[in-house]
């Protein structure tokens, strides 16, 4: 096998551990809280809570690390965090320990995800990069589709065995990874530079924002917390934002948020997400409270999404390449926006999944694998090869923001289920974020190689082999 391909390979199986226990942890969820039963439910909720956190808040600095230490350094160092992490998670013995180490496997998927695509890119000449994106955004659908099925098969062992099958996947990419992955790093006067307090700032105003949006039903939107939180975010976000344009090596370049055409796909996805997120739970709740369907039935009928969506997502990229990543990503939103609207129309009391739930469900992942590649291949077009771990690592935390926001929509409207009436608010969340995320993407408009930046210290990339 050509050595690019097996790069993606790698790559991709990286993605694919740390996207499937995104998906396998909320199904374990009421294991763990019966393993931990005499712990308060606040507590327990921070398993979840606390990698979302984390995860989201420290993309952007990882990114911006990666482009300076090196990729292949940062992917590596990131993936064997998360796998020692999984095991550490599987041996918790407290709610504590649990959190904490949920906390450093957060640290570790953050380095790898937009190291990841970075490592990609460079690999494969821009004519053959859609092909890679749809390859690299489907290794998520299909985590996706597998993490119901594989994670309530898992739990009928043990929740431990949910933490436990990332250690030889992720070894064996660690091995792989160290042999032909070749490390890529920014160069230039200001590469090395970190700055830190921008750094922190954009940390701490993430995690701050995150915190506020996912606790936010649970605390009380207009409580001290809530309020203290959204205010550090808003203060600490905004000095990032200064800085971008004061510091030298700021931590957000220029590069990378004064670019239209990024900006615009960040928010695209962020609003896409939006709607995504509301999909993911709305569904599931509907499944097993108006249904009445188990765990891992309702996963098994959610699975055909995830699954389409990983099948469109190649052709989708290749589509792309033809007519343009914003037509793409605009039509992906429409089909996403019908299959929500198809529930809204059909579903009612009395199950019928294949005829009433099945459609929408197909429409909007075909919608989905229209979506994230289209959406990844506008932002890459946007930047220079030097900024592409950052460009991935900020549109990744769009992209959390956006999950973040549609929970806490989806609980407020959704309020206590009593029939299938009680989620029209959801399917029309669902339709007005995708709606809203198809006109952020045509807005792109018609893209081009991006210009060399004007400013004189502005980064190459340097690209140094390893033998295999």
């Amino acid at each position: 096998m050509e050595r690019r391909w097996q790069v993606l390979l790698v790559v991709c199986v990286g993605v694919f551990v740390a996207s499937l226990d995104l998906f396998i942890v909320n199904i374990a969820f009421p294991d763990i809280a019966a393993d931990f039963s005499g712990s308060d439910l606040a507590d327990l909720s921070w398993v979840l809570n606390a990698y979302t956190i984390v995860f989201a808040a420290l993309l952007v600095p990882a990114g911006r690390l990666a482009d300076s230490i090196g990729n292949k350094r940062a992917f590596l160092g990131g993936l064997a965090l998360f796998t020692a992490a999984s095991v550490a998670c599987a041996a918790a013995g407290s709610v504590e320990t649990l959190v904490g180490a949920r906390i450093v496997q957060a640290v570790g998927a953050a380095f790898l995800l937009p190291t990841s695509l970075a490592l990609l890119l460079r690999e494969f000449p821009a004519e053959q990069r859609p092909v890679a994106i749809g390859v690299w955004a489907a290794s998520g659908g299909v985590a996706a589709a597998a993490g119901p099925p594989v994670g309530g098969l898992l739990v009928e062992l043990s929740w431990h065995w949910v933490f436990l099958v990332n250690l030889p996947v992720g070894v064996a990419a660690i091995t792989i990874g160290s042999r032909i992955l070749r490390e890529a790093r920014a160069t230039g006067p200001d590469a090395g530079r970190i700055d830190v307090p921008g750094a922190v700032a954009v940390t701490l105003g993430t995690g701050a924002l995150i915190a506020a949006i996912v606790n936010g039903d649970s605390w009380g939107w207009t409580s001290t917390r809530t309020l203290a939180l959204s205010g550090a975010a808003v203060v600490l976000l905004g000095a990032v934002v200064l800085r971008t344009f004061s510091h030298p090596a700021p931590i957000l370049e220029r590069e990378v948020v004064g670019v239209r055409s990024f900006r615009l796909a960040v928010s695209g996805g962020l609003l896409f997400f939006v709607a995504f997120a509301a999909m993911l739970l709305g569904s599931v709740l509907f499944l097993t409270e108006v249904w009445d369907k188990s765990v891992l039935t309702a996963g098994l009928m959610v699975a055909p999404g995830p699954a389409t969506a990983a099948a469109f997502s190649v052709p989708g990229a290749r589509l792309g390449e033809r007519i343009g990543p914003h037509r793409v990503g605009a039509l992906g939103g429409l089909l996403f926006a019908i299959g929500a609207a198809s529930w809204a129309w059909r579903l009612g009391d009395d199950p019928a999944w294949a005829r009433d739930f099945l459609p929408g469900m197909l429409i909007g992942g075909a919608g989905v694998g229209l979506v994230n590649p289209a959406l990844t291949s506008a932002a890459a077009a946007s930047l220079p090869p030097a900024r592409f771990a950052t460009g991935a690592a900020v549109l990744g935390m769009g992209r959390q923001v956006g999950t973040a926001l549609g929970v806490a929509i989806l609980v407020p409207v959704l309020g206590v289920p009593t029939g299938a009436g009680s989620f029209d608010g959801v399917w029309l969340v669902m339709v007005l974020g995708a709606l809203a995320a198809a006109a952020s993407f045509l807005a792109i408009g018609p893209l081009h190689a991006p210009r060399p930046s004007a400013r004189p210290t502005a980064p190459a990339v340097t690209t140094v082999e390893v033998p295999a």
